[in-house]
């Protein structure tokens, strides 16, 4: 049976395609948390943050769903030494905005700063700067895990490395985060220094992104992938670092870890099916391309602005339409950018309406078992769900992207099929074993990993 304040309501991923309902609880005490872990009944539980995984990973059908935002403490902070230990419940926004004042930041962000350190930890996250500082969980130093059978237990690298590996990256299905004690990233301002420029097409973009990725902490490139013919993967490329003190003009040094990000009006709750369409995007697509500068060099930016330009827009999933979107993440190992061309003009060809595609290069493989990075290149795209033939066209681009020995980003799918993913995960073996020892009835659970049998 659900938890006696469970609402039952529908859940949805960020790209809104596949609700479904569950049995929703909001613990404010970890002792909330392990009494709905308790009673979950056959259909088990999932722990869920601010809703930011793109698929599947947070819904649970029929079954128990954690929303672990009342957990949003913060415990401790270190100041000397960097070290935060907060509830799994607390935003990267939170942090940003306790810490920054402090001189800190947090040691990985992704495109949003609207998700919780749980997710982080679950997901493993990566941002702009994997290829210097790897994925979130390597900078977590100590984990409070909420186990199968209710209890609690302090998990580091050091002393149970198997469980602790398994849950960075392992979907929220080794156990539930209650809290985490995070290294943190020393910064001097709360504004980035940012190199940008155009790259005229995909082999171009490539050839600027090895030659100079290991001058920036952060690297992104925006492509186009309407783009065709000589222009195929045209893109901006945006790098820099956080500014140090003296780069700043002499008003802005008054306030210099000052944070205060902007947000416009919030997407309309009702916007029409089709508006993002091959016409209209490939104009913002153009447009974007040839508005910006052709090299720019140390632009001062803000923080939201340089990492989180969507958040700024409230519920910007919505320009979609009712029908959502799929976000499609994949990444090939280095030593087969053929493959990444091959998927990069299939798409053109395609003509998929994307204006949100980037394309970045990762750093050595993270330590998790289910993590996702791996040395080489990722790509990532959204698509709205009402393009005609699109599950067959991502069948054939996961079948391109197994072949090259890559993989798909579980937080972003929807609908994989799960017989690429043994070859995708090669320790997802371990992973079940694991599992099974530590939770034999099947407790921790989701539509994820029933769809893809975790």
């Amino acid at each position: 049976m659900p938890a006696p304040s469970a609402l039952t309501t529908p859940v949805s991923g960020w790209g809104r395609t596949a609700p479904t309902t569950a049995h929703v609880f909001r613990p404010r005490t970890y002792e909330e948390a392990a009494e709905a872990v308790r009673d979950c009944g056959g259909r088990g539980a999932i722990a869920r943050g601010l809703g930011r995984a793109y698929g599947d990973a947070a819904q649970n059908a029929g079954g128990s769903v954690l929303d672990m935002t009342g957990l949003d403490r913060i415990h401790e902070i270190d100041a000397i030494n960097g070290l935060v230990v907060c509830d799994a419940g607390v935003s990267l926004h939170r942090l940003m905005q306790v810490l920054l004042p402090l001189g800190w930041f947090v040691p990985v962000s992704p495109g949003t700063r609207y998700v919780t350190v749980g997710g982080a930890i679950g997901t493993d996250i990566h941002g702009k700067n994997h290829h210097l500082s790897g994925s979130f969980t390597r900078h977590v130093r100590a984990i409070e895990l909420l186990t199968a059978d209710g209890g609690t237990r302090l998990v580091t690298p050091e002393d149970e490395p198997e469980l602790f590996w398994a849950t960075a990256g392992g979907m929220g299905l080794t156990g539930i985060v209650l809290a985490a004690t995070i290294q943190l990233l020393p910064v001097e301002t709360s504004l980035m220094s940012v190199d940008t420029e155009r790259a005229a097409d995909l082999d171009d973009l490539m050839a600027r992104l090895t030659a100079g990725d290991h001058r920036y902490r952060y690297s992104v490139a925006w492509i186009d992938l309407l783009a065709r013919g000589a222009k195929t993967g045209r893109a901006l490329l945006t790098r820099g670092d956080h500014a140090p003190l003296d780069a700043l003009p002499p008003r802005a040094r008054r306030a210099p870890l000052d944070f205060r990000p902007g947000r416009l009006p919030g997407a309309p709750s009702f916007v029409p099916e089709g508006l993002l369409s091959r016409g209209s995007v490939g104009l913002f697509n153009a447009l974007w391309y040839h508005k910006a500068p052709r090299e720019r060099h140390g632009e001062l930016q803000k923080i939201s602005t340089f990492f989180h330009p969507l958040d700024g827009v409230p519920d910007w999933n919505r320009i979609y339409g009712r029908s959502g979107f799929v976000q499609y993440q994949f990444v090939v190992p280095n030593g087969q950018e053929s493959a990444l061309r091959r998927i990069v003009e299939r798409i053109s060809r395609r003509g998929i309406p994307s204006f949100l595609a980037v394309l970045k290069r990762f750093g050595e493989a993270d330590p998790g078992w289910l993590s996702f990075p791996m040395a080489g290149w990722t790509l990532a795209l959204d698509i709205p769900a009402t393009m005609p033939g699109l599950a067959t066209f991502l069948d054939v681009l996961d079948d391109e992207v197994a072949a090259a020995d890559g993989r798909v980003y579980l937080a972003k799918d929807s609908r994989l099929r799960p017989d690429l993913l043994p070859g995708m995960y090669p320790r997802l073996d371990a992973f079940r074993r694991l599992r099974a020892e530590l939770d034999p009835r099947g407790v921790f659970t989701s539509d994820l990993a029933r769809r893809l049998a975790l």
